[in-house]
């Protein structure tokens, strides 16, 4: 049940005048049945070194779980606002993830979203930790929302690295949600237009000359010229634009995260990443689609002789579509990704996977819903994508096949 509260602030001490504000306690429950299995092959087989190679077949890891967050992301939150006279408003968004199927996470952060803007005919201006442009096409122009076995493979991809680094493609840690961010958004009186505009701060100390940044330790205990605190690594920059009227919607973004970055190597990781998404309502049904590339890259002050680490790229798409069926509805997609390791010398084809997702919806009221969701996934040389769930089995005699999965649950929002 939403809980709306009304208050008239007693402001203390002279000068000050009443003022009116609005603060809602909302939220997500969601839990459901999955069930995971990741399924990998032994491609080889005998050579002229080894003509008795015994091949070993399949290995396959199953996960039963009670699993949270397929529909809807389980949440619990508190926003609010207060009206400034003027057209002017200020307001707030805490918003924190929790675990309803174990109850092991509760408010005990606000990384979802935590925020606080001043609005106004001008647009907004939101300070605070909040989704990065990019991910807005990713959320919007799938018709699973990201969420779930069925959630777009894009975004899979882009979140999981099977090509380098860690925390996501590339080493992003920026790719979904952004921290110490300073964002703006267009007003919503432009005749369909829309937009954003986005700025994270590393928060990273800053040495001048270059030459005083301390140098960091290695793992052996070296002070030079081990890793260093790094100066540039959390920063991201990043815009969206896009146009929405009747049953059309369509918006263009772009991003770029440094992932990491040495002083004394000389050396500075980017993730850059762009999309375009877009929908269009028939009635009947409503399709999606997405284009996505990104591009993670190690820029040198000074390229080394043979060139350095290569760039990866990841180019994706995704084809979907809902149908309204009675009280319920039908959610379908398609999606790909290929990555590029730009390898010279290789003969080795690119990694590159694809998924199918086929869901239905059926809801009891505005906030109450059951669901159920069917997804699989088709790896190609190497790529070790999954719908969620184990880890493909670990050992390089096998290679990571297929992965499929099914989510039976029911969501209520208050």
């Amino acid at each position: 049940m939403k809980k709306s509260f009304v208050m008239i602030a007693a402001m203390v001490g002279a000068g000050f005048s009443s003022a009116q504000s609005t603060i809602t306690m909302f939220g997500v429950v969601d839990v459901g049945v999955s069930n995971y299995s990741s399924k990998s092959q032994d491609e080889n087989s005998g050579t002229l070194a080894n003509p008795f190679y015994l091949n070993q077949g399949t290995r396959t890891v199953n996960r039963m779980a009670l699993s949270n967050g397929n529909y809807s992301s389980s949440r619990l939150g508190f926003r609010g606002s207060e009206d400034l006279g003027g057209g002017l408003a200020a307001s707030f968004w805490l918003e924190s993830s929790i675990s309803p199927d174990d109850g092991a996470t509760g408010v005990s952060s606000f990384q979802r979203r935590s925020t606080v803007s001043l609005s106004g005919p001008f647009g907004e201006v939101r300070l605070g930790r909040d989704y990065v442009p990019t991910a807005w096409n990713d959320i919007i122009f799938d018709p699973f929302g990201i969420v779930g076995v069925g959630r777009s493979l894009i975004f899979t991809a882009l979140n999981t690295n099977t090509a380098a680094g860690s925390g996501g493609f590339g080493g992003d840690p920026n790719y979904n949600r952004a921290s110490n961010s300073v964002g703006y958004f267009l007003p919503s009186t432009l005749g369909g237009f829309y937009g954003q505009a986005m700025y994270a701060i590393n928060e990273n100390n800053k040495y001048d000359p270059g030459t005083a940044t301390p140098p960091g330790v290695s793992p052996s205990g070296a002070t030079n010229p081990g890793p260093v605190a790094t100066v540039r690594a959390g920063r991201y920059f990043g815009g969206r634009v896009g146009y929405k009227s009747g049953p059309l919607d369509v918006a263009f973004s772009y991003g770029n995260s440094t992932a990491g970055d040495s002083y004394y190597a000389g050396t500075t990781n980017s993730v850059k990443t762009m999309n375009l998404g877009a929908s269009y309502d028939f009635g009947p049904a409503k399709l999606f689609g997405e284009l996505s590339r990104s591009k993670s890259t190690r820029d040198y002050a000074v390229v080394p002789v043979l060139g350095g680490i290569p760039d990866v790229d990841q180019t994706g798409y995704l084809l979907g579509v809902t149908v309204p069926v009675g009280p319920g509805m039908i959610r379908a997609a398609y999606s790909q990704v290929k990555y590029d390791l730009n390898t010279p010398f290789s003969v080795a084809r690119d990694p590159k996977a694809n998924k199918l997702a086929i869901g239905y919806v059926h809801n009891l009221s505005k906030r109450t819903a059951l669901y159920a969701t069917v997804a699989r996934i088709s790896n190609k040389n190497g790529a070790a994508l999954t719908v969620g769930g184990p880890a493909f089995f670990n050992d390089s005699t096998f290679t990571p096949k297929t992965s499929t999965g099914y989510d039976f649950g029911l969501r209520h929002s208050f």
